[in-house]
């Protein structure tokens, strides 16, 4: 079962050494706006890929993680 990205709860763990990602830092609200429309799109066109790397970043700014950097450059130079 996929998961519910906009009922997830905002988690912030200043603490954590769980920043293994590659690179970036939290998404800001332009990349996470884009990342909603690019989810829209490559569901309708069955872009797995990109539906992933979407997911990846919304799920980032919903937890206050680091979105990856290929993740947040995927998302906003999908439709160029």
């Amino acid at each position: 079962m996929l998961p519910q990205f906009g009922t997830a709860v905002r988690k912030k763990n200043l603490n954590s050494a769980a920043t293994t990602d590659l690179g970036g830092g939290a998404p800001d609200k332009a990349s996470v706006d884009a990342a909603w429309l690019v989810l829209e799109a490559a569901n309708d066109l069955g872009d797995h890929a990109a539906i992933e790397a979407c997911r990846r970043v919304i799920d980032a700014e919903l937890t206050g993680a680091a979105a990856r950097s290929a993740d947040v450059d995927l998302v906003l130079g999908y439709f160029r």
